[in-house]
């Protein structure tokens, strides 16, 4: 296990929440966040956004009060990620958050 640290800049947090409000508009440029630019995959429009980049994937899930994100490598699977990110944002949703 291990932890990183990322810089989030103002334009990518809002370029994603774009996306969130208006499904497909990261589709043809990409999901830059931090130092690294991911495919978007399929996702769940205005509450999921997933991403891709060689073996590393990203999961953003949006609630009423936060943004979670997971970002994952190798030996761990998306579904693993997506699985994780998104149960916790559930939960955060059932909160009132």
């Amino acid at each position: 296990m291990f932890a990183c640290v990322i810089q989030f800049k103002p334009e990518e947090m809002t370029n994603i929440m774009k996306d969130f409000d208006e499904p497909g508009t990261l589709a043809p440029t990409g999901l830059l966040l931090g130092a690294a630019k991911y495919m978007v995959i399929q996702g769940e429009p205005g509450a999921v956004i997933r991403g891709k980049k060689v073996t590393i994937g990203i999961t953003l899930k949006k609630t009423g009060q936060a943004l979670v994100v997971g970002i994952y490598d190798e030996p761990m699977t998306p579904g693993q990620c997506n699985l994780v990110v998104e149960r916790l944002g559930d939960y955060l949703v059932e909160q009132g958050m």
